[in-house]
C-alpha cells in the first residue's frame, strides 16, 4: 500500500503556526506582487472566494473580513521539509512530489493496521510542525490521490481513508468523481473523453486500455491500469524533464532603467539555470522578452523578444547570463516604461548527451568539468544557506523589479533578524 500525504490549506496552515490569532478567520495568501489569491482557508472559499481571484476585484465587504497576506515562500519552503522529515519516521519510502505533497510506502504493514497508523502519523505531524494533513491509503498512486480528496472531503473519514481496489466504497467514490479530477487527466483530456461519454472516474476505470492508449496516450492507459488497483505509473512519468523553462516576472513598479532590466534578467537566469541543472538538462539557446504594460493605455507599449543561441550546449549560468545579456541589449529600447521582462530556455538536451565537438580540446573539456563542479557547488549552498546565498552580482537597493510583498509576514523560521520574539 501507498500513502498519499497531503497538507491542508499548506500556505495558509504555515502562517497560522506562527500566529494562531489566523485560527478561524478567512485568511488568504496572495500571489507575486500581491496579485491574485493563491491559497484559501476554508473559511475564506465559504465567503465564495475563487483560487486565483485578483485581490483587487474582491468586494469591499470580504476584503474587510478577510486576512489577505503576501506570499513568504522562504517559510513554505522551509516547513515543507520540516514535514517531510517528520513524515520519514513512519516509513523509509518517501518521495516529496510537490511543497505540500508526498507519497509514502507502507509496503508490508498489516492492511488492518493502515488507518490507526494513519492517524498517528497525522497527530505527529500536527504535534511536531503545527501542520495538519490528511492521508489516503491505496493500492496503487492514482487511487491514493482518490483516498486523499475522500479524506479531505468527507468527514466520517476523519482525516485518514484507505481505498481498496474492488472495495464498495472505491466504486461509490469512482462513480461520483468528475474524471477531470484525477491526477493526470487535463481540462482538454476531459473534454475529449466526454465525446465517447466518459464523464466519470468509474467510466474510465471501464473503459479499454488498450484503446485509450490509441485514442489518447500510454499516460491515461497506465491511469486505467491504476484505478484497477495494478500499479503502472511512476513518480517520474508525472514529472517528465520540461522541454522549456520561462522564468519572468512582474516589476513591482514600471522603470526605464536599463540596469534595473539587467539585474532582474540576471536574476531570472540564475532561478532559470537552477531549474535546468535540477532536471539534468542543457540549453542550445536563451530567449529574452520585455513588455510594457499593456493596460496602461495612455503610456506608449512596445514588446520585443529575441533568441540568442549558445555557441554549444550548456547548463552554467554565467554562460546563459552572457548570452541573455546580449538579447537584452538587442530589444531593449529608450523611452519606455517596462513592466516586465523573462527568460526562455530552448532545445533542452540531456545532460548525458553532452558530446565532444570537432573543435573540442583537453582544456576545453577540463573547463567544462570545472564549470559543472563550480555550478553543483553554487546549488549545494544555495539549498544549505538559503537561495541567493551565491549568486551572479548583488542586486541594488530598492530596485524595480523586486517583488511587492507589504504584506508578508516574517520569515521565522529561515532569518536569524526574524525569529518569533515571545512576550511574557
Amino acid at each position: 500500500m501507498i500513502a498519499l500525504v497531503d497538507c491542508n490549506n499548506f500556505y495558509v496552515s504555515c502562517e497560522r503556526v506562527f500566529n494562531p490569532r489566523l485560527e478561524g478567520l478567512p485568511v488568504g495568501v496572495l500571489s507575486n506582487n500581491d496579485g491574485c489569491v493563491v491559497a484559501r482557508s476554508n473559511e475564506l472559499k465559504a465567503l465564495g472566494v475563487k483560487m486565483g481571484e485578483a485581490m483587487h476585484l474582491l468586494p469591499p465587504t470580504i476584503r474587510r473580513q478577510a486576512v489577505l497576506l503576501s506570499s513568504n515562500y522562504a517559510l513554505y519552503g522551509d516547513m515543507s521539509q520540516r514535514v517531510t522529515r517528520t513524515l520519514a519516521e513512519f516509513s523509509p519510502h518517501v518521495e516529496v512530489y510537490s511543497i505540500d505533497e508526498s507519497f509514502v510506502g507502507f509496503q508490508g504493514f498489516d492492511p488492518a493496521t493502515l488507518e490507526a497508523r494513519g492517524q498517528r502519523l497525522r497527530q505527529t505531524v500536527q504535534q511536531w510542525t503545527g501542520i495538519p494533513v490528511s492521508v489516503g491509503f491505496a493500492p496503487t498512486r492514482v487511487l491514493a490521490k482518490v483516498a486523499n480528496h475522500a479524506a479531505k472531503k468527507i468527514s466520517v473519514y476523519e482525516g485518514v481513508c484507505r481505498l481498496d481496489a474492488e472495495g464498495p466504497a472505491t466504486r461509490a467514490l469512482l462513480r461520483q468523481l468528475p474524471v477531470t479530477e484525477l491526477w493526470g487527466v487535463a481540462r482538454r483530456t476531459g473534454e475529449r473523453l466526454a465525446l465517447i461519454g466518459i464523464d466519470t472516474a468509474w467510466q474510465l476505470r471501464e473503459a479499454d486500455p488498450k484503446r485509450m492508449r490509441r485514442a489518447f496516450s500510454v499516460v491515461l492507459e497506465r491511469i486505467i491500469w491504476e484505478l484497477r488497483g495494478r500499479p503502472a505509473i511512476e513518480l517520474d512519468d508525472m514529472t517528465a524533464a520540461k522541454q522549456q523553462i520561462m522564468v519572468s516576472r512582474s516589476f513591482g513598479r514600471l522603470t526605464s532603467d536599463p540596469a534595473e532590466l539587467r539585474e532582474a534578467i540576471r536574476q531570472h537566469v540564475a532561478r532559470a539555470g537552477e531549474k535546468l541543472r535540477r532536471q539534468g538538462s542543457m540549453t542550445s539557446a536563451v530567449m529574452v522578452f520585455v513588455r510594457t504594460n499593456p493596460f496602461q493605455l495612455d503610456q506608449p507599449q512596445y514588446r520585443k523578444s529575441v533568441v540568442v543561441p549558445l555557441a554549444r550546449p550548456s547548463d552554467d549560468t554565467r554562460d546563459l547570463a552572457h548570452a541573455a545579456n546580449r538579447g537584452l541589449e538587442a530589444i531593449f529600447l529608450k523611452g519606455y516604461r517596462y513592466q516586465k521582462v523573462g527568460v526562455m530556455l530552448l532545445d533542452l538536451t540531456a545532460d548525458t548527451h553532452r558530446q565532444l565537438s570537432l573543435d573540442d580540446t583537453l582544456q576545453s573539456e577540463a573547463d567544462r568539468q570545472r564549470s559543472q563542479r563550480l555550478m553543483a557547488t553554487v546549488d549545494k549552498l544555495n539549498r544549505e544557506l538559503g537561495r541567493d546565498a551565491v549568486r551572479l552580482g548583488l542586486p541594488r537597493k530598492n530596485n524595480a523589479w523586486a517583488l511587492r510583498c507589504e504584506r508578508r509576514t516574517p520569515r521565522y523560521t529561515t532569518r536569524w533578524e526574524e525569529l518569533l520574539r515571545i512576550k511574557l
